[in-house]
Parts: C-alpha cells; sequence; structure tokens
C-alpha cells in the first residue's frame, strides 16, 4: 500500500468515526448561535486531525501535498462531511491575503487566531462597483496614525458574525482606477462601523450591507504598500479556485448528484418514478457526464497550478463550468419534485448548496453566478486572456 494509500485509509476511518450522523437534520431551522457554535465545533474537530487548513504552509498548521489535499476533500465529500460555510473566507481569502501580502506582525496576530476560531468577511463590493470592482468609491482618507473610511459595502457574506473584514477602500481619488485602492484589516467592533442582515429568497439572511460612518483604521491594519490594494486583492480573489473548487466540485458529485438520485427514484403523485422516464435517465447521465467532465477539469488544473503552469483563463473556466452546472442541476431537482418540493421552506445551514431541498438550492445557486466575478465577466476574461480575442472598443454597439 502507498503512502497516498495509506492517507486515504486513515481519513476515511476518521470520517466515519468524526463526522455526525445526524449532522443534516440538527442543521436544519436552527438559530444563528447555534450555527456558529456547531461550525466552531466542527472546523476545531477538523484542526484537531490536522485537516482544517491543509493549503496552509505547515508552519501555519498545514503543509499537505496537493495530492494529500485531493484526497482529504474527495473523502470528506464522499462522507458527506458538512461544510466549513463560517469559516471560508478566513482559512481562504483572510490567509491567502496575510501570507502574501501582510506582516509578520500580522501574519502573528490572525492566523493563530483563525486556528481558534476568528471568523472573517470580505469588504469588496459596493452598490455600483460589483463585477468592476475597480470603480468601488468607499473613502480611505488618510489621518495621523491611520486612515479614516467612510462609505457602504453590500453582499458581504457571513458580516453580522465577523470578528475582522478584509476591506477596499480608494485611497487616492486622483490615481487612475487600480492604482488608488488600499488594502485594510477592519475590526468588526470598530466604531461608526453599521451591519445590515439582507434577507434572501431563501429566508437566509447570509449576506449583509456595511456602512462605514468615518470609521478608523490604524497604519498597521494596512496591507501592503498603500495604494497597492488592487493587487493584493488578485491574491484574495484568486484563494475561489484551484483546491476550493476542486472540493466543491467534489460535494457536487457525491452529496449533490446523490441526493438528484433519490429524488429521481421515489414515487410521484401518480405512483410513477421519475428515473423510469427515458427522459429523465438521459438528463442524469448527461450530469453524471459533465461531473465526471469537471473533477477532471478542477485536477487538471490543480496539478497545472501546483506546477506553475496553469493559463490565465484556467480559473475562468472552472469557476464558470462549475456555476452554471450547480444551477442546472439544482434547476432539474426542482422540476423533478414538483409542487411537493416547494413546501420545503428549510434546509440544513450547513449543507451549502447541494442539500436535496431543491427549490431552496435552486434559489441559492444563482448566487455562485455573480460573486468572484460574474458569468460574463468570467467569458471576458476566457475570450480575452485565454482566447486571445480583441478587447471590443469602448462605444461599440
Amino acid at each position: 500500500m502507498s503512502d497516498l494509500d495509506e492517507f486515504r485509509a486513515s481519513v476515511r476511518d476518521w470520517c466515519r468515526a468524526t463526522i455526525p450522523a445526524d449532522w443534516r437534520a440538527a442543521q436544519t431551522g436552527v438559530a444563528d448561535d447555534a450555527f456558529v457554535s456547531f461550525q466552531h465545533d466542527w472546523f476545531q474537530a477538523l484542526r484537531a486531525a490536522g485537516y482544517a487548513v491543509p493549503h496552509w504552509p505547515a508552519e501555519w498548521g498545514g503543509g499537505m501535498s496537493t495530492a494529500e489535499q485531493v484526497v482529504l476533500y474527495q473523502e470528506l465529500a464522499a462522507h458527506d462531511a458538512p461544510r466549513l460555510v463560517m469559516a471560508f473566507v478566513s482559512i481562504h481569502h483572510a490567509a491567502s491575503t496575510l501570507l502574501v501580502g501582510g506582516t509578520d506582525e500580522q501574519q502573528a496576530r490572525h492566523l493563530p487566531a483563525i486556528l481558534d476560531g476568528e471568523i472573517w468577511c470580505q469588504g469588496f463590493s459596493e452598490p455600483q462597483a460589483g463585477s468592476d470592482l475597480a470603480s468601488l468609491s468607499c473613502a480611505a482618507l488618510p489621518v495621523d496614525g491611520g486612515y479614516r473610511v467612510t462609505g457602504q459595502k453590500v453582499w458581504v457574506s457571513g458580516a453580522l458574525h465577523a470578528d475582522w473584514c478584509l476591506l477596499l477602500a480608494r485611497s487616492d481619488p486622483e490615481a487612475p482606477k487600480r492604482s488608488g485602492i488600499s488594502y485594510f484589516l477592519l475590526d468588526m467592533r470598530s466604531p461608526g462601523l453599521d451591519v445590515r442582515p439582507i434577507r434572501q429568497a431563501t429566508g437566509e439572511s447570509h449576506f449583509c450591507e456595511i456602512f462605514l460612518d468615518d470609521v478608523f483604521i490604524p497604519t498597521e491594519n494596512l496591507v501592503g504598500p498603500a495604494h497597492a490594494g488592487w493587487q493584493i486583492a488578485q491574491a484574495t480573489l484568486a484563494a475561489e479556485r484551484g483546491m476550493t473548487m476542486l472540493e466543491l466540485a467534489e460535494r457536487l458529485g457525491n452529496a449533490g448528484f446523490g441526493w438528484l438520485i433519490d429524488a429521481c427514484e421515489r414515487p410521484g403523485l401518480g405512483g410513477s418514478r421519475p428515473i423510469d422516464d427515458p427522459v429523465v435517465q438521459d438528463r442524469l447521465a448527461a450530469f453524471d457526464t459533465e461531473i465526471a467532465g469537471l473533477r477532471s477539469l478542477c485536477r487538471s488544473h490543480v496539478d497545472r497550478a501546483d506546477a506553475g503552469l496553469d493559463g490565465p483563463a484556467d480559473a475562468s473556466i472552472v469557476k464558470l463550468y462549475y456555476s452554471e452546472l450547480l444551477q442546472r442541476m439544482t434547476g432539474f431537482g426542482a422540476e423533478i419534485v414538483g409542487l411537493s418540493g416547494q413546501t420545503v421552506l428549510q434546509k440544513p445551514i450547513s449543507s451549502g448548496w447541494e442539500s436535496g431541498a431543491w427549490v431552496l438550492d435552486f434559489i441559492s445557486s444563482w448566487e455562485w453566478t455573480i460573486p468572484g466575478g460574474s458569468s460574463e465577466i468570467q467569458r471576458t476574461i476566457i475570450g480575452e486572456r485565454g482566447l486571445g480575442l480583441p478587447r471590443e472598443p469602448k462605444g461599440a454597439s
């Protein structure tokens, strides 16, 4: 047995012994405090096993090889482990930002705190600056000892429970759009900060607005040089790709496709099973093929990135493929369950987008074609950077 086979066996044994068998039922309809507590306990269970931050450097508690990370995420998905919803920004976006652009002091202050449960959110998008992030107008005015920040952020995931925020603000209004932005670490307990949850169509309030009214951020919370935030932000956004997409692809292929098969095997109102319909069989075969393609694409992207050979549009291809496949699958699931599925008003909070509550999953799936660059933006990147197509002149019809 190879070392990788032994590692897979150990992860498999751990999953069987540790993953709560009833976590989906227990996490359906719970209050926010119970959800946050469950997420914290699950993160600490992963941390104790060495599975919480495998992509971090070894000195900070990670150090797994790419092959080991692939095995880990495959097994977590296969055993239907809860998603680290609350820690996602913390262990990926915040950690990537700190490791790429943070000072030694910032790393020493926050990386151990993240392992202890410090929750982060990401304050990038604004009402008039979403996919065109460089148009942001939240203003950071230099003052003695730091900056005074005034403005608004929107679609901030998990802000209601966050301790810290990754914040982009315009520190030089006279500079070109991408040259006048600075990157800050914002303490969510700062005076002048107002967090307002946004109630979604699913009944959740995962997204929030943040209003900043003359909020002071000390100079030591500036990441990298002043006005260089755009470049550092690319490291943050890159954290949504690669291994995180491989994990999501594995979960879609296990829990997501498994739930879809289950739905198709249940008798409908007339007693017949959807799966006995040749049209349904054809759709399921097509989804199975697409999932296999997604898994292969993600693994190829991870391997190329690990070797420094990833292309300029690879991440956009993966993100576009996953998000639109997710939308089609959940839409088909909602179609299969019909009216009976529309009476399901809650889903397991720690599940993500593959809970089996098909109508709610379908509504939630639309979120994925917008953040981190909308599908339209991804197609533009693929065309221009990947295929070398000419940029359309401004003003062209």
